[in-house]
């Protein structure tokens, strides 16, 4: 699952204009990384929102900053498998 949504966090970021060629499991989402901007945190929340059905609240995506790519998939593959079981 994880990799699925990898797969569509890179495809979501380079549809946002962002280069995805150096980003790798270990790159982290904000400026120490991938560069990502409060705005685009947020933007990219939502599309993991509308994909997975899944929901984060509003200051949330300022702490997606400091998560890896991997980290942010493995927090929305356990969202996902939260909202699966209730």
């Amino acid at each position: 699952m994880t990799a699925e949504i990898r797969d569509f966090l890179l495809e979501s970021l380079a549809e946002m204009k962002y280069s995805t060629d150096e980003i790798g499991e270990d790159t982290v989402l904000g400026p120490a990384g991938a560069d990502l901007e409060s705005l685009a945190l947020a933007e990219l929340a939502l599309r993991v929102e509308d994909e997975y059905g899944v929901r984060f609240e509003a200051d949330e995506a300022e702490a997606f900053a400091g998560l890896t790519v991997g980290e942010f998939c493995a927090v929305v593959a356990q969202r996902i498998s939260t909202s699966a079981a209730t």
